[in-house]
């Protein structure tokens, strides 16, 4: 059997899930205050035991790549970077606002997808669904509130990480046009990074095991 174990620990909204293609056999999402270090591993933990299964029957990792925190992107790289080394089994890397978009699907509206980026900035991709996944349209954009609503003209959905304070000021900016996720729609889940995870598997589409996260500079640019 498919078993894959899928860690996001890119923002302070971090999740771990044992997925396989017939059942989410268990899954955890937490809001965590900069505690990755010590909340992962019992997580992971956790959940295998609650699964009845191993580390040994994993069949593929799977993570989230960034962008999101620093501390927050590279543990769950480095977690995922050993057991697969450990495990020998393939892994894939997921940038974290392919994974915010993921569950929006039945939505059939352009989707802005919004993760915090600290000191009362916001990181986002817009992302069109075509041919049954969603296509990333452009750059990854780093700014502020004003910035996240400019330039949009056409009815957009919008979610993943956006406070309620967010949320009202980018309805008041755009009226009809905005269409807000609420909290539970538009949560970034550990399954969603799992199927992404086994559907680019299907295709032969692993990492190398050297695959680099990509990271928010301080300067407000975006790397890989």
């Amino acid at each position: 059997m498919d078993l894959i174990l899928a860690v996001d620990t890119a923002t302070s909204v971090a999740g771990v899930a044992l997925w396989s293609p017939a059942r989410l056999l268990a899954e955890e999402t937490w809001t965590t205050r900069g505690n990755h270090t010590v909340e992962l591993l019992p997580t992971v933990d956790r959940l295998l035991e609650r699964a009845q299964t191993r580390p040994d029957d994993l069949t593929a990792l799977a993570v989230t790549q960034g962008p999101g925190s620093f501390t927050g992107v590279r543990i769950g790289m480095s977690l995922v970077k050993g057991l697969a080394l450990a495990l020998a089994v393939p892994l894939v890397a997921v940038p974290t606002l392919e994974v915010t978009a993921y569950g929006q699907s039945t939505r059939h509206l352009p989707v802005r997808a919004v993760i915090q980026a600290g000191r009362g900035r916001l990181c986002w991709a817009d992302f069109r669904w075509h041919h049954r996944r969603w296509h990333q349209e452009g750059d990854i954009a780093l700014g502020r509130l004003e910035d996240l609503v400019a330039e949009v003209r056409e009815r957009t959905l919008f979610c993943g990480e956006l406070y309620e304070e967010e949320t009202a000021a980018v309805q008041q900016a755009l009226g009809a046009t905005a269409v807000i996720a609420s909290p539970a729609e538009g949560l970034r889940r550990a399954s969603y990074l799992a199927e992404i995870a086994y559907r680019r598997l299907s295709r032969n589409e692993p990492d190398a095991p050297a695959v680099s996260p990509v990271y928010l500079q301080p300067q407000g640019g975006v790397v890989g």
